[in-house]
């Protein structure tokens, strides 16, 4: 009678807390999604008030409006490269360029990092000559490039790859070197060849840490097209910048920077993206 009675009421309590688990799990995705856009907000009204302030500064003249134009003058000057097409071409050549270096650079950090994280001899030969060029200044390279390869895209493209590149490679290798030892030799154990352990042990435990590249690399993907067009080019929005800067059209300059972090923006969001469908295996960390 009395372990019928004990039972009975450790059931009621355990179904209260299946429940309320079940509660929490069912209002997990929507407070979640509750947080992202109160922090949305929060962003947006932050980004609001540095704008709103600077506009009341130069206009109190506290702020030279010739090297700090009125943010209403740079959206005024956005819209009418954006409304009469001056932009697009500029921003076609500088996302090509922006692309071609991102992927080429991407690939070749993947490729390297997890060859050289596999095979320790390999790590051990390069690794002087990698950190060497790795401290090489990405500035000096650019008159070199624009020498080897002229003024079109892939002088812009090859100081891309050279930001881009040593970022990535340098993740993947301590990604794929944190893998646990343990679950390496698990896998082994139960036969797992080097391509199954590539594609089911490594690649998933490396993913955060590539990603965490990619989003940095895009960045500067786009920082070397637009510095190698501002060096020498005949489009892009580097070029567009420069040609601004030539006539001091402070206005222009700002204009550029604007919609080139707008572009950033857009493209780190779809990273976001694709990186959450990806590890979307990964529990759901708590705030």
């Amino acid at each position: 009678m009395t372990v019928a009675n004990v039972n009975r009421q450790g059931a009621k309590p355990m179904g209260r807390s299946v429940a309320g688990s079940s509660g929490s799990r069912g209002k997990g995705p929507r407070t979640r999604a509750a947080q992202t856009a109160g922090m949305r907000l929060l962003q947006l009204g932050l980004a609001v008030v540095v704008l709103v302030a600077w506009e009341l500064l130069v206009r109190a003249r506290v702020i030279d409006p010739f090297f700090f134009p009125l943010p209403s003058d740079i959206f005024q000057t956005v819209w009418l490269w954006i409304s009469s097409g001056y932009v697009f071409p500029h921003l076609w050549i500088t996302m090509q360029e922006a692309l071609l270096a991102f992927a080429v650079g991407a690939a070749a950090g993947l490729a390297l990092g997890f060859v050289l994280a596999r095979v320790a001899f390999l790590e051990r030969l390069f690794q002087p000559f990698l950190q060497m060029f790795n401290a090489l200044p990405r500035v000096v390279l650019a008159p070199i490039f624009l020498l080897w390869f002229g003024l079109g895209i892939w002088s812009k493209v090859a100081f891309g790859f050279t930001l881009v590149f040593f970022i990535v490679f340098f993740n993947t290798l301590e990604g794929v070197k944190s893998v646990d030892r343990v679950l390496i030799d698990n896998a082994r154990m139960l036969g797992a060849s080097e391509k199954q352990l590539l594609r089911h042990v490594f690649i998933p435990s490396a993913l955060t840490w590539i990603f965490s590249s990619l989003h940095i690399s895009v960045g500067f993907a786009i920082t070397g097209a637009v510095v190698g067009e501002y060096l020498g080019a005949s489009g892009g929005v580097g070029y567009a910048i420069a040609q601004a800067q030539g006539v001091f059209d402070t206005k222009g300059v700002f204009a550029g920077m604007f919609i080139l972090m707008i572009v950033v923006l857009i493209i780190d969001l779809i990273v976001n993206r694709i990186e959450r469908h990806l590890l979307r295996w990964r529990p759901a960390q708590s705030a």
